[in-house]
This record gives structure tokens, C-alpha cells and sequence, in this order.
């Protein structure tokens, strides 16, 4: 007899969703653990997603991951947020308690840094300099899970300059890490002496154009993270190993970043495998 919570409902919302893998992530450790449990993509449109997210709470749910673009009204609609996700001010997980009351959790900060530590090692930007290409909801997840692994700097480029001084203005406070906000033209400056640079817009998605770029300046040392799994191979991530740079794709901190929610949800801590990840490129490949 199973000694976790009995028939647990759990979803993905998005709009799209269907491009989602967290039902196949979530599908795969509710077989491996024996749970009673079912976890379905939930297609909601922006303006039908506060209804939805009551409705869920009065059918049962135990709670629900947020995709894009809810992230920020997810965030609105929580009544307790945790502490990744008030510094974001993206919630990518909501939990349903008792008394109707909303609990909002940010669980891409540590889901980044588990993948980072794991792929790159727990010291690849220890006291030291890194890039983050973009400025908008991925990169303040970022921007966090950097300074928590002890970047000395963090130097944010964005092709809006507006943008990336708003997301340093906004992080600043709460980070440890200097953050260097910057336009496209401050490129060769910011990649001079950095250990790690992170792409966190959707340039290189599927279907998407990808990064323009030169690497002149990059150390022969730095590593690169595209957040981006689909495709696994950016051109982005194609050209750093071509180079001879350590690569990752945002596939690990895709799987890291469920297993928080996982345990929130269906009460069990999931372990990320070899074969799970085989699991996730098999579906991708498809």
C-alpha cells in the first residue's frame, strides 16, 4: 500500500502548452515511485487564467506549474510567496492550501544552480565574472542563481540597454553580486574576463533566428548555458563546442527545477537520472 497521498492531481498551465515537457518529466517519476497521481498540460489563455486557477483549486488540485505567459500573474494571484519569487517577480509553481489561500514558489533559481554545479561544477563562477544575455523574466532566475553559486559580477546585455538597467536597479538589493547593466554594443566589454556566459532570451528556439555574435573576446576557458532544450543543439551551443568551450543546454536546469516542484506536489523527492534524460531527448527527437 502506497504510503503517499492517494490520486494527487497536478498540471502545467501555458499558452501554448503543448510544447511542454514537465507532463512527460512529471508522467516519467510518477511511474518510477509507484504514485497515485495524474499531472496533464492545462492550455489557459491570459485572460481566462485567474478563473482557471480557482477553478483547479476547487476541483482538488494540489497545485499547478506556470509556463509562459502566466509567470507574472501567477505571481499576482499568490497569497505567500517564497523568497526566489518575490526577488523575480515570476512564480513558475503554485501550491493550493487550505482555507483557499495560494502559495507561489520560484523554483528555476535553484533549478539553475543544481545544473550548473552538476554540468559545470559547483565553482565555475566562484568569485568570478559571468554574462547573461537577455533581461527579461529567465534572466532575473539567472541573475539570482548566479550570485547564490558566488559570482563576484554579474554583467547583464540586452539588445534594450532600458531593460537590463531595470533588471539591475530591481535585483541589485538583494544580490550579493555587482551587476553591470548594458546594451548590444557593450558586448566585447562584457565578455572580456568572464567564466560563464548564459543565454537566457528565445534567440536559437525552434523556429526562432539565432544569436549574432562574435566571440573574439571570450577566454578560451569560459563556459556557455543556452536556457534554451529544444533544439538540444543551438547554433549558439554548436559554435562554443566547435571552439572547444564546455557547453550545457537548459535541459538540465528544465529537470532540476521539477524536482521541487515534484516534492511539493506529489509529496516524494524525484532523483534526476541518465535514463530520464534519455527519456526527455527521446521526446525532443520526435
Amino acid at each position: 500500500m502506497s504510503a503517499h497521498r492517494p490520486a494527487t492531481l497536478a498540471g502545467v498551465i501555458g499558452w501554448p502548452v503543448q510544447h511542454s515537457l514537465s507532463p512527460k518529466l512529471h508522467g516519467y517519476w510518477l511511474r518510477e515511485y509507484g504514485i497515485e497521481g495524474a499531472y496533464v498540460p492545462l492550455p489557459v489563455a491570459p485572460v481566462d487564467f485567474s478563473r482557471v486557477i480557482d477553478g483547479l483549486r476547487r476541483a482538488g488540485f494540489m497545485g499547478v506549474n506556470v509556463t509562459i505567459p502566466h509567470k507574472q500573474a501567477a505571481f499576482a494571484l499568490a497569497h505567500r510567496l517564497d523568497g526566489a519569487a518575490q526577488r523575480t517577480g515570476a512564480v513558475n509553481l503554485l501550491l493550493f492550501a487550505g482555507g483557499g489561500e495560494i502559495e507561489g514558489r520560484n523554483t528555476d533559481v535553484p533549478g539553475l544552480c543544481a545544473s550548473l554545479r552538476e554540468e559545470l561544477g559547483a565553482d565555475v563562477v566562484k568569485e568570478k565574472a559571468a554574462v547573461v544575455l537577455g533581461a527579461g523574466g529567465a534572466a532575473r532566475a539567472v541573475v539570482l542563481a548566479l550570485s547564490e553559486l558566488g559570482a563576484r559580477e554579474v554583467r547583464i546585455v540586452n539588445r534594450n540597454d532600458a531593460r537590463a538597467r531595470t533588471l539591475a536597479a530591481d535585483l541589485q538589493p538583494h544580490i550579493a553580486a555587482a551587476l553591470v547593466p548594458g546594451g548590444w554594443s557593450v558586448w566585447p566589454q562584457a565578455a572580456e574576463g568572464a567564466a560563464l556566459l548564459v543565454n537566457a532570451t528565445s534567440a536559437g528556439m525552434a523556429g526562432a533566428p539565432s544569436l549574432e555574435m562574435s566571440f573574439d573576446t571570450l577566454p578560451q576557458g569560459v563556459a556557455f548555458c543556452d536556457l534554451i532544450y529544444n533544439p538540444l543543439e543551438t547554433e549558439l551551443l554548436k559554435q562554443a563546442r566547435a571552439r572547444g568551450h564546455r557547453a550545457i543546454n537548459g535541459l538540465g536546469m528544465l529537470m532540476y527545477q521539477a524536482v521541487p516542484a515534484f516534492e511539493a506536489l506529489f509529496g516524494m523527492t524525484p532523483t534526476v537520472t541518465p535514463q530520464l534524460r534519455r527519456e526527455l531527448e527521446q521526446a525532443l527527437a520526435q
